[in-house]
This record gives C-alpha cells, sequence and structure tokens, in this order.
C-alpha cells in the first residue's frame, strides 16, 4: 500500500481501509491462537498500513483545521 495511492481516496474511503484493516488484523490474531498462520510476517504489514492511514487521517484533520495552509 503506497501513501500516494492513499492520499487520493476521501476520509470515508480511508476510515473504511482502516476498519478492513482490523478485521484482517483480528482474523491473522485468531488464526496465530489456533495454529493454522501461515504467514506471520502479515502482522507487521497489517500494522504499518494502519498507522499510515492513521497519519494520513490525522495530517488531513490538522490541514482542515490551519484552512489547508502546510
Amino acid at each position: 500500500m503506497k501513501l500516494s495511492d492513499l492520499r487520493k481516496k476521501t476520509e470515508a474511503e480511508l476510515a473504511e481501509e482502516v476498519i478492513g484493516l482490523r478485521k484482517e488484523q483480528f482474523n491473522l490474531r485468531m488464526q496465530r491462537a489456533t495454529g493454522q498462520l501461515s504467514r506471520p510476517d502479515q502482522f507487521g504489514k497489517v500494522r504499518k498500513n494502519i498507522a499510515r492511514i492513521k497519519t494520513l487521517l490525522a495530517e488531513q484533520g490538522r490541514q482542515k483545521k490551519t484552512g489547508g495552509a502546510a
């Protein structure tokens, strides 16, 4: 997931993306608990993508608050 692709999305789309990633994170935890997890590296990727989107949402929120001046 590239930041340039995420910047093109609206806040609503980004919020939906976070929800989807949270569900994926939950599923990975359940797979790990039952011993069915085949790719443990996915944990880090999902966490980083969530953080990337949340950072972008916070940045957009600050820009709205200051009137669009970066």
